[in-house]
């Protein structure tokens, strides 16, 4: 089978090169970027000069790619997937999008004769490179488990759940818990710091008690350290947040935790820390107070 890959990015790279060292497909790579197509390259795919060519090419197409927007262009424009591969063609779309854009995307493809999933993943780059990566797929169930052998290749728990749509409603919720436990860290970790406590004694506390969590654990690390470089920009948390919360408007849900976050993180990105790690909201705090949380 001939499996296309566009977008190998920080996210999509691995994932991608995961698919080439674990089946016998023939994988063709598409990205703006010719380092990332390289890092596939190198392990056994080859290269294709645009979408449209990938899409020609290839029987199942996958994407991993930042924004909603840039989605629907590479998947529906005309240079794009749908008016480009032919009938019977499965399209998979890794990326975090809003459930209406996932169901104009399936929309467009059965247009065209192809079928869709969505399937959107969580887990950060180093779950993406160790092929532990959680992917909450949404689609026709045949058309699931057909791809499951393929998505199962690059991950290590692969959930069916429902139809198109709902893989981008699981995403969303899984982000607004995990940042909004990140940002309760955040608020944490200063008021031990301003308390006086020792914060590494601290940080072993809670990595061992009730507090611990995923979300706390990537903001105690990053903050002690103090180093925000990117694994997940704030710019793409802000974006995921913010899609979450016009999900929460759409089903009737008064929004009393999440919005603030929202409001947390435009204040960090209103300081200049979009392209760093989401959890750089801490800076806000750091910058109002004037302490910093290191340990």
């Amino acid at each position: 089978m001939k499996v296309g890959f566009i977008g190998v990015g920080n996210m999509g790279g691995p994932m991608c090169r995961n698919i080439i060292r674990n089946t016998n497909h023939e994988v063709v790579v598409f990205d703006l970027d010719p380092a990332a197509i390289k890092r596939c390259t190198d392990l056994g795919a080859s290269s294709g000069t645009s979408v449209a060519d990938v899409a020609k090419r290839c029987d199942v197409v996958i994407t991993s790619l930042p924004i909603p927007r840039i989605v629907e262009d590479v998947a529906l424009g005309p240079n794009g997937i749908t008016e480009n591969a032919k009938p019977g063609t499965v399209y998979i779309d890794l990326s975090t999008n809003a459930p209406s854009t996932a169901r104009r995307l399936a929309e467009g493809a059965r247009a065209k004769g192809l079928d869709m999933l969505e399937a959107p993943v969580s887990g950060g780059v180093a779950r993406a490179t160790d092929g532990t990566i959680v992917i909450m797929v949404g689609g026709d169930a045949v058309t699931f488990e057909s791809q499951l052998p393929l998505l199962k290749s690059f991950s290590g728990e692969v959930i069916h759940v429902g139809d198109v749509g709902f893989g981008s409603v699981a995403k969303l919720i899984n982000n607004m818990l995990a940042f909004c436990n990140s940002a309760a860290a955040a608020e944490a970790l200063m008021i031990g710091k301003r308390a006086g406590i020792d914060m590494k004694k601290l940080d072993a506390v809670i990595r061992n008690a009730s507090g611990d969590s995923t979300g706390y654990r990537n903001m105690a690390t990053k903050a002690l350290a103090g180093n925000f470089a990117a694994t997940f920009a704030l710019d793409l948390a802000h974006k995921d947040l913010r899609l979450a919360m016009e999900l929460a408007d759409e089903v009737g849900v008064p929004g009393l935790i999440a919005p603030q976050v929202l409001n947390l993180m435009r204040m960090a990105r209103g300081m200049g820390l979009g392209s760093m790690d989401s959890t750089s909201i801490m800076r806000v705090y750091e910058t109002t107070l004037g302490t910093e949380v290191r340990g």
